[in-house]
Formats: structure tokens, C-alpha cells, sequence
């Protein structure tokens, strides 16, 4: 039984027509939507994927088969049925000759009567050409997303290499810089550092190709022969491209939030992130209490009688011992301490990166700086865990307008640098460190930028 809103794969031009308007309200007419004209122009390459993508996916995917497979010779233009009998012999004779016979009939595959051979039609090879470069740039189901913007990017390459790139193509283009951008955003206002993470990485490729798309952007903009439309597509683009680039600082900047927030469990150096990092590594949390609990929890269950009774039970206990007597006062002893043995390493720590800073000196007014794991090592885990949890308090404005060690910590003259790589590191305590540097800023081009 066929839907009545769906148009059968062939119908009069009349009945065409009755059937399109019967989509629109009485008071529109069809024709005079730009859209609609674009397409019906279109008809014979729409009807082109209609004859491939008709019916089930089983039955698209034995067309694109037996299409592929006689496009794909190139030894001879023209094939005998005997020849394709010979080429698709795994498949059933009937089933190959419903396909013919439906490729045929649309004009897919050409019938030469006079010869008695069939040919590829020009109109398949282009079907079968962009169905190629869409499935060649997405060849895992993981990859789509991030071939998404080159499959985008080569069409508008190639059709500006022939000189007819239009402006659909520029808005597809324009509309996926748009999505990731809010995308990007998105993942930012969420603070989430497993999303802020896979986002980053997400927007690193997105940059690559934004970086090899900027000389195309660049030479359609510079181009006198384009219209007006497609100008202001291209510049769009570029402003689009050039707002994801400055993602990088947002991104940075809830990175380093996210360290300063993040809670460190005791003195194991370990931290809420490292834990949450290792149960997701994990695929089934259940199993991790496999051997751990020796007895299943047995339940008992009291009724709501009985409960009453024992609760009474207890509070005449209780009142019948209870001392109202106020107890006698105590001496307190008290133990002075003068420092912390945490703010004492942290006040050494300190001493440390100052004489660091100054035996470095500045070539040429450049920044100058160090590895972190030569400001956090040696030392043992638990230390350095803490010490790698100050490093983005430098710089922090805020934290250095206030008073203690961690005020005079953010006050340095220095900037903290964070690299998600992770590099081994040859230490008793620690076995990896994150490849990051501190930078020790030239004294005087700091006094100029703050008197700008």
C-alpha cells in the first residue's frame, strides 16, 4: 500500500503537477519558488538518485554493486549480457535481472540495441563519482564528524578550480564553521573537562582545514569575476574561520579554570579528575566490585508496629539515664605552631622559582623558560602533586591582589604554559609529566606593557 503523500517513480506531467501543488497551500503556486525552479531543473539527476536509492537499503546496495562493478572496467566501454553474467556470477540470475532491467529503464545504463551490448551512461559516472568522494572521506563511522569540514572544503576547492563555485556550495561551507563554532562554545560554558577535552581536539582538526581552505577563501574574495552573492558568502566564511581560531584562548583559559578547581584527594597527588579518567577507562564499573564483597547484603525488614515499639523502647531508656548535670569544665591544652609544614615547603618553593628568575636572563626582550618538571622535581609525589596544582595560580590577577604565599605565588613575574602532551620522566616518584614550561618575562618589557 503506497502513502499517499509519496510520489510514485513515474507520473504523467500533469499528474506531476497536481501532486507537487497538493504539498503547497491553495494560495501559493509552486512555480514561483526559486527553490522549487532550482530543483525540478534538476530532474534528471534527481531521478538518476531516485532509480539508485529507491526501496530498502538491500535492494540500494545490490544497484550500487552491479553499477560500481561495470563502471569500474575500464578495459572496454561496452558490455555483452554475457559478460555481465561472467563479471556478477555470485549474484542470482533473476536479482541481476531486475537491476538491469530498473538501470535500464532509467536511463543509467544505455542499451544499444543495434549491437546488442549495454553502456555506462555519463549520467551514472557522476552519480557514482560524488557518492566516491563523500564515502572516501568518511571511511569509519567515528570519522564522519571530522571529515565532514574536507569533504565540504574539496568541493568548493574543486569547483573553484574550474571556476564554478556557487553560493550553495559557500553556505554549506559557512554553515558547518557555524555549527562548530556554537558547538565549541557550548562545550566551554559547560566546564566539563572530558567535553572541553574531546572539543579541543575536535577544533585542532577543524583548524587544519581551516588553514588549507584560507588561500581558496582568499583567492575567491580577489576574484573580479565573482557576483555579489558569492563575495559576501566568501568573506563570511573568513570571518566565521577567523572566529574559530580564536577559540584557542577560550579554550586555554577553561583549561586553566578547571586546574585551579580541581581537588586533590589528601596527599596522594591524586585528584576528582584522575579518578573520574580511570572509571572511565573502564567498561563495565560493575565489575570492579567482582571479589570485593564476600556476602551478599541481607535486608531485614521490621513493620511499622514494630518500629514504634523499639523507638519507645529506647527513649525511656535514654531518659531514665540521663544526667542533667552540666559537666565540669576542662583546661584546654593548646599547641602553638608557627608555620605549617605545607606553607613552610610552599614559602621554599617559592624562594626556589625567585632564585631561578633571577639567575635567567632575557635575550633580545624574548621570554625566557624552563621545564615545570625542573621547578617541580625532586621531590616526592605527593609534593609535586602539589606544587603542579599552584602553577596556574601565576599570573592570576585576582590571587595576586590578595595577601599570604599564594598572592606573592601569583605575582611572579612569570606565565605558565600548559601542554596536554605527556612526556616520561626518568624520577623515583613521578613516571610522566605533562610537557609544559614556565616563562620567566624579560623585567623591563613588563614594565612597558603595564605603563601602555
Amino acid at each position: 500500500m503506497q502513502n499517499s503523500t509519496e510520489l510514485p517513480d513515474s507520473l504523467e506531467p500533469e499528474d506531476q503537477s497536481s501532486s507537487l501543488q497538493a504539498y503547497f497551500k491553495p494560495e501559493v503556486a509552486y512555480d514561483d519558488i526559486e527553490q522549487v525552479y532550482q530543483l525540478k531543473r534538476a530532474q534528471p539527476i534527481l531521478q538518476s538518485f531516485t532509480a539508485l536509492f529507491h526501496g530498502g537499503f538491500d535492494s540500494v546496495l545490490v544497484r550500487l554493486l552491479v553499477l560500481r562493478e561495470l563502471a569500474g572496467d575500464t578495459q572496454s566501454s561496452s558490455f555483452s549480457r554475457s559478460d555481465i553474467n561472467a563479471k556478477l556470477a555470485y549474484l542470482q540470475p533473476d536479482s541481476l535481472e531486475t537491476v538491469l532491467a530498473r538501470l535500464r529503464s532509467h536511463q543509467l545504463l544505455i542499451w544499444e540495441a543495434a549491437t546488442s551490448v549495454y553502456r555506462v551512461a555519463p549520467m551514472a559516472r557522476n552519480v557514482l563519482s560524488a557518492l566516491d568522494s563523500l564515502m572516501g572521506s568518511q571511511q569509519a563511522p567515528e570519522q564522519v564528524e571530522d571529515a565532514d569540514m574536507g569533504f565540504l572544503l574539496t568541493q568548493v576547492a574543486g569547483a573553484q578550480a574550474l571556476g564554478g563555485v556557487t553560493v550553495e556550495q559557500l553556505q554549506h561551507l559557512l554553515g558547518r564553521l557555524v555549527d562548530l563554532t556554537e558547538e565549541f562554545r557550548d562545550a566551554i560554558a559547560s566546564g566539563s573537562e572530558h567535553r572541553l577535552r574531546a572539543s579541543q581536539g575536535k577544533w585542532n582538526n577543524a583548524c587544519d582545514w581551516v588553514e588549507k581552505g584560507t588561500k581558496i577563501i582568499y583567492s575567491i574574495t580577489q576574484d573580479g569575476n565573482a557576483d555579489p552573492a558569492t563575495q559576501r558568502a566568501a568573506q563570511a566564511i573568513g570571518r566565521a574561520q577567523s572566529a574559530l581560531l580564536n577559540m584557542q584562548g577560550m579554550f586555554s583559559r577553561a583549561l586553566n579554570q578547571i586546574e585551579r578547581q580541581r581537588v586533590h584527594l589528601g596527599q596522594s597527588g591524586l585528584s576528582t579528575s584522575d579518578i573520574k579518567s580511570w572509571l572511565m577507562a573502564h567498561d563495565d564499573l560493575a565489575s570492579l566490585a567482582d571479589e570485593v564483597i564476600d556476602h551478599p547484603v541481607m535486608p531485614l525488614f521490621a513493620t511499622p508496629g514494630e518500629m514504634i515499639d523499639v523507638a519507645e523502647a529506647e527513649l525511656f531508656a535514654v531518659r531514665a539515664h540521663q544526667n542533667t548535670d552540666l559537666p565540669n569544665g576542662l583546661e584546654t591544652q593548646f599547641q602553638m605552631q608557627d608555620k605549617a609544614a605545607l606553607y613552610t615547603q610552599l614559602d621554599e618553593w617559592l624562594s626556589g622559582l625567585n632564585k631561578i628568575s633571577n639567575e635567567r636572563s632575557s635575550e633580545a626582550g624574548l621570554p625566557v623558560g624552563v621545564d615545570v618538571q625542573q621547578v617541580l622535581l625532586p621531590s616526592s609525589f605527593a609534593v609535586a602533586s602539589y606544587r603542579a596544582s599552584l602553577l596556574p595560580l601565576i599570573g592570576d590577577a585576582d590571587q595576586a591582589s590578595l595577601q599570604g604565599a599564594a598572592a606573592r605565588l601569583a605575582g611572579l613575574d612569570m606565565q605558565f604554559m600548559l601542554n596536554d602532551k605527556l612526556v616520561a620522566i626518568d624520577d623515583p616518584e613521578v613516571s610522566g609529566i605533562s610537557d609544559s614550561r614556565l616563562m620567566f618575562l624579560h623585567s623591563d618589557s613588563t614594565d612597558n606593557d603595564q605603563q601602555e
